[in-house]
């Protein structure tokens, strides 16, 4: 299976589907140096390892996973992040305000607007609250080229993540997905869910209206 998505100039993104509830683990590399950054180490660590095995191919330099950054807190986002982190000595990162449900001390607790940087690539952090209260989505914006945002399960193709039928969750992530998100960033920008396929915030625009008035 290919598991390359993306062979951008400064760094390629691999993707694998992962357990019964198909989440999807994001692999960044940096070309020139081979630094990696995974998103959401959900289960399956020989298929994580897989992943990483796959990604020798993608630079000159050693690869060295030196962090697992991890979209939210819920069981199926996190199985196999214990693990990783064990194996791999890698630093962890999430939304502070879910940090202490992870299975894992948080090497780096997040707030919007933070910046990761490893050597070869930064990502920002953007606070998206509502699915859970410290649900981040990780950006990171190709220089001349496109942005792709790592969503976890705060939106999806035809709709933000599950609030549990919350108003009041509802409207703060959807006012959170459309300022932070539609209001931020281009059209152009591809949207890396935590379950099933892409899509572009140009594909999704003309239904936050809709959405609103779904309730959902």
């Amino acid at each position: 299976m290919d598991t390359l998505l993306y062979d951008l100039p400064a760094l390629t993104i691999r993707q694998i589907s992962v357990s019964e509830m198909d989440n999807n683990v994001y692999l960044l590399t940096a070309k020139a140096t081979g630094e990696q950054v995974l998103i959401d180490a959900a289960d399956d660590l020989p298929a994580i390892q897989h992943l990483l095995q796959d990604a020798t191919a993608d630079t000159s330099a050693p690869p060295r996973l030196v962090l697992i950054a991890t979209t939210h807190q819920h069981w199926d986002h996190v199985r196999a992040l214990k693990e990783l982190a064990d194996v791999t000595g890698a630093a962890t990162a999430a939304g502070a305000d879910d940090a202490d449900a992870l299975p894992v001390p948080v090497d780096r607790q997040l707030g919007h607007g933070d910046t990761l940087s490893v050597a070869g690539f930064e990502l920002t952090a953007v606070h998206l609250r509502g699915h859970t209260p410290g649900s981040i989505a990780y950006v990171y914006e190709e220089p001349r080229g496109l942005t792709h945002i790592f969503s976890g399960d705060s939106l999806f193709p035809g709709g933000v993540g599950n609030t549990q039928k919350d108003p009041e969750r509802f409207n703060r992530l959807l006012d959170d997905v459309t300022e932070r998100l539609f209001g931020n960033y281009p059209d152009s920008a591809v949207v890396h869910p935590g379950h099933g396929k892409a899509t572009t915030l140009g594909a999704e625009r003309p239904h936050l209206e809709e959405w609103r008035a779904r309730g959902w």
